[in-house]
Formats: structure tokens, sequence, C-alpha cells
């Protein structure tokens, strides 16, 4: 080799050595800002996937007005973090995603620089420099002059402060969030550490057990000065009878003081150097601080911030690695991102012991060799979310239904919005039912189904006092739920089309167990919405016990969370076509294929069709039912994609509803869809990318991965002209599950112009 084409080899390898180390890997596409405004109700913070601990700023508790005047936020608020709020009280250290009602964002910590202040009117402050990235986030503190990094494991939190010279502090502050019940209860136990525990509880403002968070925080230096705090309200008469109050703050400067409240709070006070860092990591526990403390010391040993950093940035890469895509910057980010929200709930609750809250009773249980889960928001998740991790991640979906088993068999009923082994009630519908029934046709088949089929039967068998199905005994002997005596959220009519749903998925593993008896009977209870059908309207409408109309009927009230008489969070028409177990049925209700494609496409021309909320995420796909009409799938969804989701904080349309929003951007994008759980064909449509490959999970079907990609007649093309499995035509436009996982290769041949 000449010392020219030396040269030449030694540029073209440092060149390439330079495009690799510039190579992004998914994790680096995810934006945590995205739904963090417009009601996503996500947080930017740092989170493990599936965790119980995560460590989100907290900016809600406060608005700060012109005049320096610090303002309660007195808006319905689910979120820790609003991008467009500007004055920071702290870091919440347990904390939910994308949720419709307030609840945890407690256990705050604060640096703080100058005089000791307790006052978190008095010390939030503003910020800049935000960055985040998947187990990192990272920003500057003006009035403290601070830089703040944090992190998180599974079952603990990290902090790194640096801090100007000077006099620092450090606050733990239990009186800050967003849980409804009051109650807390904090203990100096040296210059190093505090323990103590927060109550949570009342979800949703539905009456429900509560709970207590235990934790133990710990600093990686002795304070110079340390103790606990509590607000205390102090009256004084202004004007006659007229009486205002002041909040204080006072501090107990004691040993091991242990001081119970509804606003307490511990503080460490420091003289540093300059760019000198503080350390604060705090486990967590539902069981107790002494397995707080072992959580902690398992999962955080030492401070080493980079560590735990690394190794969560790591877990993330793992998981979002199952799908590797390929196309723009842009729609990868937007992609990852979804992924990543979808990977936060639902959240394991054990700890390093295997020791979890028992499900609605008092007690504790043990786990053995697998997760115990909690968050499940089945009314939004069951749609999608399960089938999805069912076929990215089947051995996360497992564990989740064994939960869901084991909490049968603890409290006497399938969970339908748990949160933290307690049951909120929250939302209608029985939606264990889909879920299990979903998973288990998927092939999905390491739990107990004769425990989870007996569960399944209570709730539909049970009439009276049945804890997941109110108003049973009237849809047993009627068909549907009548709209007699119905309250605000009752919703008979959603709540009806819910059980129809259950049903059709109890009588689908009815005839996968072999029991033809249930399945001829659910079946038929499943057809029950046609008793709903007001051939006058083309809706499905409110109908009281003796069989007659609920009137006035104005299909159009339940816009934006209006009340609606007959429906919950949407109006008659997004639930009009809310049937998906029977799609051809509600084909012939309408009038026929012309018919039912003019009303359903008359939902998105008239702007009934509501990104924002679950009840009508399907409908998109609704089209590739008719024949000749496939083409309005493929252009609605790409039109829903452009209009709704966004590489920015507003880029979620609504509540992320613990990834439901998100799961229906990462099906429509790679070109498939569940449309109805319980069945196993996916729709499909034109992808986003040009070719998207999944990893599967071998245990459970046996070849290694999946490709959907695209054959683009221009660039611009985006409707099917045709399709072709392994390279054979492929004439369908549904294809199922298990076709789907049988290792193949499936081809979008595109065109400029719809195929009509």
């Amino acid at each position: 080799m000449n010392l020219k084409t030396a040269s030449i080899f030694i540029y073209l390898t440092l060149f390439l050595a330079g495009l690799t180390s510039l190579a992004q890997t998914p994790a680096d596409y995810v934006n945590p800002f995205i739904g963090t405004t417009n009601y996503g109700a996500t947080h930017p913070g740092a989170q493990y996937p599936h965790a119980m601990a995560s460590v989100s700023p907290f900016n809600v508790a406060f608005k700060k007005e012109e005049g320096n005047i610090h303002e309660k936020d007195s808006e319905w608020n689910s979120r820790v973090y609003i991008h467009e709020h500007k004055y920071l009280t702290g870091y919440s250290h347990v904390n939910l995603s994308g949720v419709g009602c307030p609840e945890l964002g407690s256990i705050l910590t604060m640096p703080t620089h100058g005089p000791l202040e307790l006052n978190p009117e008095m010390y939030a402050t503003t910020y800049q420099n935000q960055e985040a990235k998947p187990g990192y986030f990272t920003h500057d503190l003006d009035q403290h002059q601070t830089k703040v990094e944090l992190s998180s494991t599974l079952r603990a939190g990290i902090s790194r402060y640096t801090f100007p010279k000077g006099e620092n502090n450090i606050l733990i502050n239990l009186g800050l969030g967003l849980t409804n019940e009051t109650g807390a209860m904090i203990k100096v136990v040296s210059e190093q550490e505090v323990e103590g525990y927060k109550t949570i509880g009342t979800f949703c403002y539905h009456a429900e057990d509560v709970r207590p968070i235990y934790f133990v925080a710990r600093l990686s230096k002795p304070a110079k000065n340390y103790g606990a705090w509590k607000k205390m309200p102090k009256y004084y008469a202004v004007e006659g009878d007229w009486v205002k109050y002041n909040d204080t703050y006072k501090p107990y400067n004691q040993y091991a003081y242990e001081l119970p409240g509804e606003n307490v709070g511990a503080y460490f006070s420091f003289d540093t150097e300059d760019q000198e860092q503080i350390t604060v990591k705090i486990g967590i526990s539902y069981i107790s601080i002494e397995n707080a403390r072992a959580n902690l010391d398992q999962e955080i040993p030492d401070f080493d911030f980079d560590r735990v950093a690394q190794a969560s940035y790591d877990r993330w890469n793992e998981l979002l690695s199952r799908i590797q895509v390929e196309g723009s910057e842009e729609n990868k980010t937007i992609f990852y991102t979804a992924l990543y929200h979808s990977l936060i709930h639902p959240n394991i609750i054990q700890d390093v012991n295997g020791e979890f809250p028992l499900m609605s009773k008092p007690g504790i249980g043990k786990t053995q060799d697998r997760n115990r889960y909690s968050v499940f928001s089945l009314w939004d998740t069951y749609r999608n979310v399960h089938p999805f991790l069912s076929l990215i991640y089947p051995e996360l979906q497992s564990e989740m239904v064994n939960t869901m088993v084991d909490m049968y068999t603890e409290s006497g009923w399938m969970p339908k919005w748990e949160l933290a082994g307690m049951e909120t009630g929250v939302m209608v519908g029985d939606p264990a039912a889909p879920v299990i029934a979903d998973t288990y046709l998927r092939g999905i088949k390491d739990f107990d189904i004769n425990k989870a089929y007996e569960g399944l039967l209570k709730a539909g068998e049970t009439g009276e006092n049945n804890l997941l199905r109110p108003d049973h005994q009237a849809y047993l002997e009627l068909g549907y739920v009548p709209v007699d005596n119905e309250d605000q959220w009752g919703g008979s009519v959603s709540t009806s089309q819910e059980y129809y749903i259950s049903d059709w998925n109890i009588a689908q593993l009815s005839k996968a167990l072999g029991n033809q008896d249930n399945f001829k009977s659910y079946q038929q209870r499943s057809m029950g919405y046609k008793k709903l059908f007001d051939g006058s309207t083309g809706m499905l409408r409110p109908k009281q016990a003796n069989g007659s109309w609920y009137s006035p009927f104005n299909p159009d009230l339940g816009k934006n969370f209006e009340p609606a008489v007959g429906y919950v969070e949407g109006s008659a028409w997004n639930y009009r076509f809310y049937v998906p177990h029977d799609m051809p049925g509600l084909i012939k209700l309408n009038g026929g294929p012309r018919k039912f494609t003019e009303a359903l496409q008359k939902t998105f021309d008239l702007d009934h069709f509501d990104m924002a909320n679950e009840p009508d995420i399907t409908y998109p796909f609704l089209f590739n039912y008719v024949k000749g009409e496939e083409w309005r799938t493929q252009k609605t969804v790409k039109e829903l994609i452009s209009k709704h989701y966004t590489n920015a904080p507003g880029g979620i349309p609504g509540n992320d509803d613990t990834g439901a929003l998100s799961t229906w951007l990462l099906y429509s994008m790679m070109g498939i869809y569940p449309v109805c759980p319980g069945d196993m064909d996916y729709a499909l449509f034109t992808p986003s990318f040009d070719k998207v490959t999944i990893q599967l999970n071998e245990k459970y079907y046996g070849n290694s991965e999946i490709v959907l990609q695209t054959d683009r007649e221009s660039d611009s093309s985006s409707f099917i002209n045709r399709m072709s499995l392994n390279g054979k035509p492929y004439k369908s436009y549904f294809l199922s599950h298990q076709d789907l996982t049988k290792g193949n290769t499936f081809t979008f041949h595109l065109i400029d112009k719809p195929k009509k």
C-alpha cells in the first residue's frame, strides 16, 4: 500500500467511524416534552420503564402574575408539569403520565440558594436551559443559580444539584402535590437522612380507600443545619367580621423529630463552594419505611448519578429498539416518543423483597419470580395498549395479565381502573374481559386461564351488587342499560356498548375454551346494541326501561366533555359506530355499504370525530369494511396524524390516558390497527415509514421479526395500489395476528392517487 492509498484508507476509516458515532439510537429520538401542554398530561421528568418511581419537575403549584404576586393555580389539573407555566416549586418522586384526574405528584425535593425559606410562594423560581431524554432531565434555576439533574431507577429517584458558593438548602416538601388526600409524617433521622410517608387516594373524587407512600431520602453530604417544619395558619381580623390569614412556616430544629401533619417537610442547609454538587436519592415503597430503605440501598447503593442515568437510558433503548423504523427524522421523533409514553404504565408496585399491597383489602402479598403491576386504566388501554404489548412485548403483557388474575383472587373482582392496589371504579364498562380474551387469543397463555375465565363469568353473570357492571340486572333483563335514573356520569348508552364488547369477548374466549353454551349466550347478548339503534337518526340512542326513546334527543350534546344524557365523555356521534365486534351488522342497520360510508364520512366532515378521546378512535379504520372505500382510511389516517401529532409540547391531541393516544399513533404509523380487541384481524392502510422491522419474542411467536415496507411510485405516493405478502399478491385489507407473526414481509405498493 503506497502513502497516498494509505492516507485515503485512514481518511475513510475515520469518516466511517465518525458516521457510526453520530448514528442515533431509538432512545435518542425521544422528546419527553411532547404532550406536556394541550392537556396531554405527560411529564418530561426522569422515568424508568414501567417504574414505581420517577422524578419530574413540578411547576403547577403557583402562577406568578404581573406585580410579582404568586397566585394559586385554580385550574382543573392532573399534571405535575405544564409547559406554559414558568414557576417551579420542586421535583416530585411519584407521578402519573397522561391521566385526566389529579393524583400522586408527591414527595417533592427543592434546592434553594440563600437564607432558609420554607414558603414555596417565596422560593418558587423560573428556569432555563431545559433538556430531557429517557432517564434524564436537567435545567437551571434562575433565582437559586443552581443546576438540577434528575434520574431514576424502578423504585428510587436521584437528583444532583450543582450549587453556587454560599448558603444553600435542600427541602423535602410533603405538603405540595396533586393527590386529593391530606396527611403525612416526616422524621429527620440524621444530618443526611429523612424518612416518612404521604397519603394518597380519592382518585377522580370517587370514594375509595387511601394508602400511604413511604419514603427514605439520603443526602451525599452532612448538613450544617437541619430539621423539620410545619405550615401553620396565622389568623387575624380585618375590617370588622372579615377574617384573613397568612401562612407561616415554623421550623423545628430537633434531631430525630417526628412531625405529622398536612403540610410538613424537612430542611438541610449547607455552606458550599462554587459549583459544589450535592446529590439526593429517595427510595419509595407502598409497604413500609423499611422497604423504602431497602429499595434505595439495593437500587442506588452509592451516589453515582451518571451510572443511574446511563442504566435508565440503556433500558429504554433496549425496549424501544424492538421496533426499527426507516423514514424522516421528524416521524422517528414522534414515533419513538409515542413508544416511550406507551411504556410508562402500568408500572411495577412490588418492592425488592417482592412485597406489595393486596388488592382492595388489608395485607401484604409477595411476588414469585415475576413483576406485580399497578395503574390499570383499562377503559383507555383495553382498546389498543394491551393488544400492542401482546404483539411487541408479550413477556410484559403476560405479567400484567397474571397481575389482573391475582387481583381477582385477592378482591373477588377483576380490576376496572386500579391504582396502587385500590379499585377507583372510574369510567364505565367491564374492560378486563377484552384484555383477558384478547391476550389469550393472541397466543399468550402462560397465566391461569381457568381462574381468569371464572372472574370474567362472575362479572358477566352477577345481576345485583355487581361492582364492575353497575345496572347489570337491568341489562340482563332488557338487553341494554336503561336511561332511567341515570346520573351525570351514568352514560346508559356508553355503558351498554362497553358491556356488549365485553360480552362478545367472553363469547370468543368461551369458544376457544370449548364452552359452546357460553359462546352462544354471550354472542347473543353482544348483539343487544341493535335495541338501541334508532333508524330515524342513525344513532345509538338512550332508551327507557319501558322501551321508549329518551326525549328530547340532541346527538350533538357531549362535545368537549360536556354532560350528555346517555353518553360518557362524548356525544352520540362519538358512539354511533362503536360496535367494532359486529361491523357487518352495523353496516346493515345503517342502510348498507353506501349509506354507512356516507354517514361515517359525515362524522369527519362535520367535525364530530374526537381524536382526543377513546370512544371513536377506531372510526378512521372502519372504511376498510366497505369494498372500494378503503382509500378513505388511508387518507383519513394520514390527515389525522399530520393534524394532531407533532414534535412539540402540544403534540398529543388530549390526555394520553396512560399511553392510549400514543399507541393509536404507533399502530397508525406502522400501517396496522386492531379495530376490536378479541378480533385477531388488523386493518391495513398506508404506513408513515419506508420500512418497519418488529423484533418478535420467539418464546411466544416462534419467529424473530416482522417487516412492513413500502414500494412507492414516487416520493409523494400515499395510497395503496396493491399489497403483497412474502412477494405474493394479498387482496384483503385485513391481516390476522397469526399470519402477521409468522415472520412475514408485508409490502404496501403505493401510488399517488387513490384507487377508487
